[in-house]
């Protein structure tokens, strides 16, 4: 099929007419046939599930990974009865969002990506947050892991004392050797302690943990990876900044690249989101507790599979790298 004629506009009327489930895994499967008109769809449904109805991030997902993976993650369903009424979208959060989609260097700077989704999330209305915290109280580990209050910062000094083949050692080695912050951002810039709970505690403990979910699921610190690690983290407890951070990333795809390039990109993410959903919940591991132990062991304990890459980890920097020297 020809691609639409497709529009900003008319994308966003998209976003907020919605979907689920059965929905997501018929666009999936039309675009496995070769319905290119389909990535419009699925990224508006996946934008749909960050900014409107984070109670159907499950079904949306779920039906994304069985259209296109050809099975659902074998993990019961969850979700929420969607509100009555709501308070919609933005001005502010569009016109955030745009720019972002729309610059061809976003993406480039791992930080300032990061740092620009982010921003996105402060034009989300307090009806969504309490919504978006609702939703986050039903998965697995939340409640329990939330109950014990905001956590203490890491110590750079613990980390140091451990051995060098142990979870914490290689956690130093990413704050020393590789120029890594102990906690992805700033957790006080960011407000991040007055979101309604469990999200106050959930935002907080996954920058602390972001890294360390990296070495114990096997993703690793590249480009490619940090798309699929987002998707692991949005299936352990409905992360809401990584379900705004796929959506627009796939909003990205559908508007600026070609076809495949979204087929490219559904591969990681949907992997990374199945390995999540498969993987026991990790948010209430106390990781202070078993820095010195090998990575080897906590995976062999926790139950935890390092993470199987349909691509070479490392693959965007090498064809980035490629450009480059033929420049």
């Amino acid at each position: 099929m020809t691609d639409v004629d497709m529009t900003t506009d008319r994308f966003v009327e998209m976003v907020l007419a919605g979907g689920g489930r059965e929905q997501a895994l018929a666009d999936a499967l039309a675009s496995r046939a070769g319905d290119t008109d389909a990535r419009y769809r699925m990224a508006a449904q996946c934008l749909y599930v960050a900014v409107v109805a984070p109670e159907l991030v499950v079904d949306v997902y779920d039906g994304l990974t069985e259209g296109w993976l050809g099975s659902a993650p074998d993990r019961p369903r969850i979700t929420a009865p969607l509100p009555a009424t709501s308070e919609g979208i933005s001005d502010e959060l569009w016109a955030g969002l745009w720019p972002l989609v729309f610059d061809p260097d976003a993406g480039r700077d791992p930080a300032l990506i990061t740092v620009r989704t982010a921003a996105l999330t402060e034009h989300l209305t307090p009806e969504l947050n309490r919504r978006t915290a609702a939703m986050a109280m039903l998965y697995p580990g939340v409640a329990e892991a939330a109950a014990g209050g905001i956590p203490d910062r890491f110590r750079l000094e613990d980390l140091a004392a451990c051995p060098k083949d142990s979870l914490g050692g290689a956690l130093y080695s990413f704050v020393i050797d590789k120029g890594f912050d102990l906690e992805v951002l700033d957790r006080d810039a960011l407000g991040l302690q007055e979101l309604p709970p469990p999200l106050d505690y959930l935002n907080v403990r996954i920058l602390q943990c972001h890294d360390i979910w990296h070495l114990v699921a096997g993703h690793e610190t590249s480009g490619l990876h940090e798309v699929s690690v987002t998707g692991f983290q949005m299936a352990q407890f409905g992360h809401q900044y990584s379900a705004m951070f796929l959506g627009m990333l796939l909003t990205k795809m559908a508007f600026t690249q070609a076809p495949e390039v979204t087929g490219f990109t559904l591969d990681t993410i949907l992997t990374g989101y199945r390995h999540g959903r498969e993987t026991p919940a990790l948010i209430g591991v106390e990781w202070e507790t078993i820095w010195d132990q090998p990575i080897a062991q906590i995976r062999t304990e926790l139950g935890v599979t390092a993470y199987d890459s349909p691509y070479p980890a490392w693959v965007m920097e090498d064809m980035r790298a490629l450009e480059d020297q033929q420049a």
